[in-house]
């Protein structure tokens, strides 16, 4: 069973976010992120919710003690105005062929 760390961040500009974002991939990779999707809230664009998937529970849960580091950082405090995370057990999936 996978978990995953699911996030929603709400941030001043997601370009700016998103290049950030995207200079953490070996973080992410050294801290067991199996895959992750990215979505935005039709309505509200700076609000970016994020799914990162972990082979476990404690995976899952060491990573979210790192990102903690990261997002008390200058950089990070200045980009993201809010920030909420779960983790969830993935107990079904469907998908249609």
């Amino acid at each position: 069973m996978t978990t995953t760390l699911h996030i929603d961040n709400t941030v001043r500009d997601y370009d700016d976010w998103k290049a950030v974002f995207d200079q953490y991939e070996r973080f992410r990779a050294e801290h067991g992120v199996r895959a992750y999707r990215l979505g935005r809230v039709i309505e509200t664009p700076g609000r970016v919710l994020i799914d990162l998937e972990f082979d476990d529970r404690a995976g899952a849960e060491s990573f979210r003690a790192a990102l903690a580091t990261v997002l008390a950082t200058p950089r990070s405090r200045a980009m993201v105005i809010g920030h909420q995370s779960w983790l969830v057990d993935l107990v079904e999936e469907y998908v249609s062929a």
